[in-house]
């Protein structure tokens, strides 16, 4: 595992900065950062975005900061206030693509279209320009004779909102716009064709975000200047890497990164499939934490509830096979959005002319022998389709992950045992890293899984929902305290410093949403009435989507109605059954409306959802308290996301991205400070203390914080208590809230903290050590941290 030479953060604290909360906003910030007891402050990226981004992953210029983000000068500011504070600054960057929505923005981006091959900046995107007749593709055309609606204009081809420039010499003759069109390096074509005729990579399967090839030197340099800058001149003290899966070869990346920035600290957004390692070779600190996120919640869940809920999504008509499932979804994806990928890997592999693709696969060797010039394109296509398809976790880093591809392979052959010919040609290919095809196999698995998994099963499978979370398993129903402590010992033992996190800006469901929604897994026949009662009542044509909207508003509760009715039309659009971004259902859609309006104006809707929010409010409460004590003591660097030191009920992007009351924040903690132990309530002032009080032992103590040893309590209720000791500090959190209270609470559940005295950091409340009664200890909160008595606290 790599390490960092530089300072490593005790925790941080995610800012999305955005125009409205820019740089300068960030340095006000500070002082109140330092007060909660974060360490660091973590910003999302700054290089200049499309005009009104606000995520800024779609970098237009790697040359200098965001304008609208507060430019330079707003960096200078909120780096010397943040480390006059005494917090380091980690910055988020985007080393996979860039933005191209706006052409004339993206200086590389115009310099292609206007050049071609020739362009200096050609080969800094990954364009297969022979399947393109030499030409860039651009997918933007409506319906129609849409070229009759192209426009010259000054020295630029015009199609409504979209410019491109015209090519030296190709205008001067008085030719009509179409006829200059076809003369440009660029060709403009409807935007459905992109499933199948895109030959530039892009992220995903979006086609204003195109892949660059930060393999190449000049590119790297090119696009790391001003951040390799940020780094040494003192500016940013660590990076967190967007995306490596889309790269070429990310440990070379992570390597040259690292001898940029003089081994400082850095993590890489890599999403880990159940027990995946990431690899140690890498120079990094770790993940970003969203295989921690799964742990935190599923040690929440009841397995008691699986069989209910899986019989209920059955009842209702949905899937409960979630292998079944994905098998689908991410073969619908690779048919589909990203067809053009899967097309791009036969041409690189098998086409029968030297193309470039062809040329960089090194494959003329094995062609020899295995005589593939003669094979079906379309049945090579189908083979590798359904490699993608069936390869199990995001990517393979050959030679490392080979076992991941072959298990691919043999899934692919017993499925489709008339395709056993095409994928053992092409399991050949794909097992050599020196062939440009298993490079780019390795750089597409990820983009299938995640528009497959992600954004599509995630949304239609509805059992329990707090469990479609990126980096989850949702057939991994609960987690067992041995479960849950193996995990923490594993990571304190091999990446003591990667991020852990509850909330970030691409969750599906804020935290505290996740954790009333757990609640149902100790409460199953409830919810089977409640759902039954929503669709008599409420109905509007798709029970297994009602499952997942009407959880999401339990969650969410009290949740406007715009954000819920933004929220239901696009899950409903990436679950694409009943509606798709592509050919929506009006009708449906009319009628989903309708069914969210009815919460907030029909009176036997709104009183349902009322009531049994009411009721889980005590026990979606404990478990927000105690997933978020877990996260901020357990091993690793926590995070919290802007605005999750309260109640944290955000749905997915953009609602996670709103803006944050920070004045009630600041008010709220002055209060706690000043002596105020808040009830358990709606203001979340209780949350607020548990992440202040934990923050700051972390940071004023962390010799508290260097160890995992698991504590058992003993008792009745013992199973309802997660402990454990970090070298000083003692963490407890109780799990599984309504089955406590059905027995009757604590009861004779005791708990052997050792012998010295110790005192409740977050009541404040002092006991002798040895075996304790664990109702006394969490006599206030379901939550408690243990220190010496004694030591500062």
């Amino acid at each position: 595992m790599g390490g960092a030479e530089g300072r490593v953060p005790v925790s941080t604290y995610r800012v999305q900065v955005t125009g409205a909360f820019d740089l300068h906003s960030v340095a006000e910030l500070t002082d109140y950062l330092a007060d909660l007891g974060a360490d660091w402050v973590y910003l999302s990226p700054l290089l200049e975005a499309e005009p009104g981004s606000d995520h800024g992953y779609d970098v237009i210029s790697h040359d200098r900061v965001d304008p609208a983000r507060g430019g330079d000068e707003g960096l200078v500011e909120a780096a010397t206030a943040a480390h006059g504070k005494g917090l380091g600054v980690l910055v988020d960057i985007v080393p996979n693509h860039m933005g191209v929505a706006t052409p004339a923005r993206n200086a590389w981006w115009w310099d292609v279209l206007a050049h071609g091959r020739d362009s200096r900046y050609a080969e800094a995107f990954d364009i297969d320009w022979d399947f393109g007749g030499g030409r860039l593709r651009i997918p933007v055309l409506g319906d129609g004779d849409a070229l009759a609606d192209l426009e010259l204009r000054d020295d630029r081809l015009v199609y409504f909102d979209n410019e491109y420039p015209i090519a030296a010499g190709t205008a001067d003759d008085g030719a009509d716009a179409r006829t200059v069109h076809d003369r440009q390096h660029y060709e403009l074509m409807h935007w459905r064709r992109a499933d199948d005729d895109l030959n530039y990579r892009r992220f995903f399967a979006v086609n204003t975000l195109a892949g660059i090839r930060v393999e190449l030197p000049q590119v790297f340099e090119e696009s790391h200047r001003a951040i390799v800058g940020w780094v040494r001149d003192g500016l940013v003290d660590g990076l967190r890497i967007d995306h490596p899966d889309g790269l070429a070869d990310p440990k070379r990346y992570l390597d040259d990164l690292a001898a940029a920035i003089g081994g400082r600290y850095v993590l890489v957004e890599k999403i880990l499939e159940g027990d995946e390692a990431l690899p140690d070779d890498w120079a990094t600190s770790g993940t970003t934490g969203y295989d921690a996120l799964g742990d935190f919640d599923r040690v929440l869940i009841d397995p008691a509830g699986e069989a209910p809920l899986t019989a209920l999504a059955a009842r209702l008509g949905g899937p409960t096979d979630w292998t079944a499932l994905i098998h689908d979804t991410k073969r619908e994806v690779a048919d589909g959005i990203l067809h053009a990928e899967v097309l791009r890997l036969v041409r690189t592999a098998w086409a029968p002319s030297a193309g470039s693709d062809a040329t960089r696969s090194g494959v003329a060797a094995v062609r020899g022998e295995d005589a593939t010039e003669g094979s079906d394109p379309g049945r090579l296509a189908d083979a590798v389709g359904e490699l993608l398809t069936c390869f199990p976790v995001y990517r393979s880093y050959l030679p490392r992950g080979v076992e991941q591809l072959d298990a691919a392979v043999a899934d692919s052959t017993a499925r489709r045992p008339d395709l056993a010919e095409e994928l053992r040609l092409a399991a050949r290919l794909l097992r050599d890293p020196s062939t440009a095809v298993a490079q780019r196999f390795q750089q597409t698995s990820g983009m299938v899984m995640a528009k497959g998994v992600e954004d599509s099963a995630f949304y239609r499978s509805t059992r329990l929902t707090s469990l479609t979370e990126v980096g989850g398993e949702p057939d991994d129903f609960a987690a067992s305290l041995d479960r849950f402590h193996e995990r923490q010992d594993t990571r304190q033992a091999g990446w003591p410093a990667a991020m852990t996190t509850l909330t970030t800006h691409d969750t599906k469901r804020g935290e505290d949403v996740r954790a009333r929604i757990d609640v149902l897994s100790e409460a199953p026949a409830e919810w089977a009435e409640t759902i039954d009662a929503l669709e008599r009542i409420n109905g509007f044509g798709d029970p297994t989507f009602a499952n997942l909207l009407w959880q999401a508003t339990i969650g969410a509760w009290p949740i406007e109605r715009d954000r819920l009715q933004a929220y239901a039309v696009k899950a409903s659009k990436e679950a694409g059954v009943s509606t798709t971004w592509t050919d929506p259902d009006e009708a449906f859609e009319t009628a989903l409306r309708a069914a969210v309006d009815a919460v907030y104006d029909d009176d036997r809707v709104a009183g349902l959802i009322a009531s049994v929010s009411t009721r889980l409010d005590p026990a979606g409460w404990s478990n927000g308290l105690s997933m978020k004590l877990l996260q901020l003591a357990a091993p690793g660097v926590p995070d919290v996301y802007q605005g999750s030191e309260l109640w944290e009920r955000s749905l997915v992007d953009p609602d996670n991205r709103r803006p944050v009351d920070y004045a009630r924040r600041r008010r709220l903690l002055r209060e706690i400070d000043e002596g105020a132990l808040p009830d358990i309530d709606e203001t979340g002032a209780a949350k607020l203390l548990v992440v202040a009080k934990t923050l700051r032992l972390r940071r004023d103590r962390p010799e508290l914080f260097t160890a995992y040893t698991p504590l058992r309590a003993s008792g009745a209720a013992a199973d309802h208590l997660v402990a454990f000791d970090r070298g000083g500090a003692i963490a407890l959190a109780t799990r599984l809230p309504v089955g406590l209270a059905e027995r009757g609470g604590w009861g004779d559940a005791v708990l052997d903290v050792g012998s010295a005295p110790v005192r409740d950091v977050l009541s404040d409340r002092a006991f002798d050590g040895g075996v304790l009664r664990v109702t006394d200890l969490l006599e206030h909160y379901p939550v408690a941290l243990l220190i010496e008595e004694g030591g500062k606290p």
